[in-house]
């Protein structure tokens, strides 16, 4: 029937939606009245925008996290697989970060001279990355933001290519999509004056021949991309593909850069060293310590050598790159204590198991009932997405984007203690992680899809 929604009737799906949004309502009056008395201070009644797009009636007010499971002042006890939008992709608080935090914390939060700490931090990152040349960020955005700069600095070209779809953080750079086949500012952007073509150009994903296309202009400065696209639906890089961004790069004198701010769930290393990639430049933030807000941005010694001699030459003046917060010993008293006792082989192979399972999981459900949809995994890190796939680009990847259905989804899971990611499907599995909280989340979910499909 053409009116389904991902397969759904509509007839369906509205009652079902209904009833789980009164559910929920009904179970936490404590975090009503407690979301109705303080949050006025706050535009639209939240701390920040993107919590608006929790699709629950009012949002639940968390009390305290701890692993993987949260507990609202509602006493709900919450098996938690958003993990802060991979923030606490190794679970809240880990025993080696709060101790470090601890510790820290008795001997001042910021002074802009390095520590032990970043000393050995150093080290942890080169061997956990390779031998990167690197920098510290606050977050990813400003990392990327950083390494496009130095990127146009050593190359002398003015734009960047990126993928329509693409995330890399609230960077104007990367703020472009494909509109009639043709690079244009992104629908929707707050407040933008600027005409970011003039610095950017966007292929589709996959898309080899249009990334040469682009590189021939003699233009583009660098290729910035994930490994895998992510904050959407989750698209995977056909054979070949990665490889061919690093010879097609390479060709045409450009930087091949690779944000791994989402894929550090693929295993130790990320998604570069699991599958052996030769990037020029490295970016990866949020959970990379542990959840205190970090980033880093490595380039290899050959461009750090043509930086040098760039900024020894360039006037004197702000480059535009740092922030005076970023590179404090919190920082990297939290990132040394995530590369030496969280971020292991042992860490990784436990989440690898957890979301393994997920992955089979719902992909059984989905298959017992004939669902138009299909799971993704990439290491740690599981979507069901509501449609057929694989997924190709960031062009299929939106329009396989279902807000109706995945609203109703994300608050019955809710409903029945688990919690997703809100601005898609996105599940984490932590070290923390049971086994009995993966399958909690598969029960769950097969008794939704049930009734959703009937």
């Amino acid at each position: 029937m053409t009116d389904r929604i991902a397969g759904i009737a509509p007839d369906r799906l509205d009652p079902i939606a209904r009833r789980e949004a009164a559910r929920f309502a009904a179970g936490r009056p404590l975090s009503a009245v407690a979301m109705a008395a303080g949050s006025g201070a706050y535009l639209n009644g939240v701390p920040m925008h993107w919590m608006r797009d929790w699709p629950m009636p009012h949002l639940p007010v968390v009390a305290k996290a701890k692993g993987a499971r949260l507990t609202d002042i509602d006493g709900y006890g919450i098996d938690d697989f958003c993990l802060g939008d991979t923030g606490s992709m190794f679970g809240h608080s880990s025993q080696p970060v709060a101790k470090a935090i601890r510790h820290q914390a008795r001997r001042g939060l910021t002074y802009m001279l390095p520590t032990e700490d970043a000393l050995e931090a150093g080290r942890l990152l080169t061997e956990r990355f390779g031998p990167f040349r690197w920098q510290i960020a606050t977050t990813a955005t400003d990392a990327n933001r950083f390494a496009l700069r130095v990127a146009r600095a050593v190359t002398g070209r003015p734009k960047v290519l990126v993928f329509n779809g693409c995330y890399h953080g609230t960077l104007d750079d990367t703020m472009v999509e494909l509109s009639g086949g043709k690079t244009a500012n992104r629908a929707g952007l707050v407040g933008q004056v600027q005409d970011l073509t003039l610095g950017a150009v966007v292929v589709e994903f996959n898309d080899l021949a249009a990334v040469e296309a682009a590189l021939q202009t003699g233009e583009v400065a660098a290729v910035l991309t994930e490994p895998v696209m992510t904050n959407c639906c989750m698209v995977l890089p056909e054979a070949g593909f990665l490889d061919g961004l690093r010879r097609l790069t390479a060709a045409h004198g450009a930087l091949f850069i690779i944000d791994e701010t989402h894929t550090l769930s693929t295993g130790l290393g990320g998604y570069t060293g699991v599958h052996g990639l030769t990037p020029d430049m490295f970016v990866v933030g949020k959970c990379v310590a542990g959840g205190m807000p970090t980033a880093v941005w490595g380039m290899t010694e050959a461009v750090a050598e043509r930086f040098r001699a760039y900024d020894a030459a360039r006037p004197a003046g702000h480059s535009g790159m740092g922030t005076t917060l970023s590179g404090n010993p919190m920082q990297f008293a939290c990132l040394r204590a995530t590369l030496a006792e969280v971020m292991t082989a042992k860490t990784y192979a436990k989440m690898e198991r957890g979301a393994a399972r997920l992955e089979a999981g719902l992909s059984a459900v989905i298959d017992r009932l004939g669902a138009p949809w299909h799971v993704v995994r990439v290491g740690a890190r599981v979507e069901f997405i509501c449609a057929p796939g694989p997924l190709r680009n960031g062009s299929q990847a939106m329009a396989a984007h279902q807000p109706r259905v995945e609203a109703v989804l994300h608050t019955a899971l809710l409903n029945r203690g688990c919690l997703i990611a809100p601005f898609h499907n996105m599940m984490l599995v932590s070290p923390a992680t049971s086994t009995r909280q993966v399958d909690r989340l598969v029960a769950a979910f097969d008794e939704i899809l049930t009734e959703l499909f009937g």
